[in-house]
């Protein structure tokens, strides 16, 4: 989506409704656009707060809809004052950085492919699906921790784990030699206590993604200590929730990444301008539009490999057009 100021800077939003996470689906994300776009038109931008706060507490079940508008709002008012998103953020932390890659679940030789592939292209955190049967997922790890030298892996459940499936898997790539950087969400959103668990006797850190989708998740993630890191995703909260999320998890004493659903360049430059502006984000997983079949994307920020470069331009930088059955609202 674009949103045009009254000086007419532009900026522009995505949303990626994830069905499977929160019910959010396009036809939901479409309709809550036209009701938030009808009452904020004609609003001063310098209400961007407000305004978010708003849509939440008319629009709480679509937060892909309202990281659109937020998204957009915040890239024309920067591209306004003639700044960078991360400038906007604090500039804190401008630098090159390094993404993890995904890899979906498949066959171990499909999983080997995908492997060599992105080990060519420079990738070295290796992002693996796992959860739906324990036993393949460890000799898919292990298939590549043998082919690839120098890797290391996320372990991304998606909540399919039970507790023990979780501590087989962890103890079954301990003894193949494998580099276990982080269990991502491992089990059920609301099994916190078994994610204690998992840190306790593991030894392993445990990043808390579909378990934190509002800073009151994020609160009852940290009373019962169930988490190392917590997952960063401007579709799950909104954009201005996500950061208060991030500044908050910071002075819990937490780490954060920052990662994303399907999402083009458009809403990975919001998130990575957080990553630029703030400190703190030690796991990037923002490699989804290298994913997509194209990319409608001018401008903004670049990969080379594995690695994001920053841009200097106002707001993201970037300028899009609408590919295949992309939709626009204005």
């Amino acid at each position: 989506m674009r949103v045009t100021l009254e000086d007419s800077s532009q900026g522009y939003g995505e949303a990626a409704p994830f069905p499977e996470v929160g019910g959010e689906d396009r036809a939901s994300c479409v309709a809550a656009l036209q009701q938030f776009g009808e009452a904020l038109v004609g609003r001063s931008v310098h209400g961007f707060t407000e305004h978010a706060a708003w849509m939440k507490t008319v629009g709480e079940s679509q937060p892909a809809a309202r990281c659109a508008l937020e998204t957009a709002m915040l890239d024309a008012y920067c591209r306004s004052l003639g700044v960078s998103m991360w400038r906007f953020w604090g500039a804190a932390d401008v630098r090159k950085r390094e993404t993890d890659i995904t890899i979906p679940i498949c066959s171990i030789d499909k999983t080997l492919e995908l492997a060599a592939e992105w080990y060519a292209r420079g990738f070295r955190l290796f992002k693996m699906k796992v959860g739906r049967d324990v036993i393949e997922d460890v000799r898919r790890l292990e298939a590549v921790h043998h082919a690839f030298p120098g890797i290391s892996f996320i372990g991304d459940g998606n909540q399919g784990f039970s507790r023990d499936e979780c501590l087989f898997f962890a103890e079954a790539v301990k003894r193949f030699g494998g580099m276990l950087a982080l269990l991502e969400q491992p089990l059920d959103r609301n099994d916190l206590e078994g994610l204690a668990i998992i840190r306790r006797n593991t030894g392993v850190p445990v990043a808390a993604d579909e378990s934190v989708r509002s800073l009151s998740d994020l609160k009852a993630v940290i009373r019962e200590a169930a988490a190392d890191y917590v997952n960063i995703k401007i579709m799950k909260t909104g954009v201005i929730e996500a950061r208060a999320i991030a500044v908050f998890a910071l002075e819990a004493g937490l780490k954060l990444m920052i990662g994303g659903m399907v999402e083009s360049r458009v809403a990975m430059a919001c998130s990575f301008s957080m990553v630029l502006g703030m400190r703190g984000f030690d796991i990037l997983d923002l490699d989804t539009p290298l994913l997509l079949a194209e990319d409608p994307i001018a401008g903004g920020y670049r990969y080379d490999g594995a690695t994001l470069h920053p841009w200097s331009t106002p707001g993201l930088g970037l300028t899009t057009e609408p590919v295949g059955s992309a939709m626009r609202i204005e």
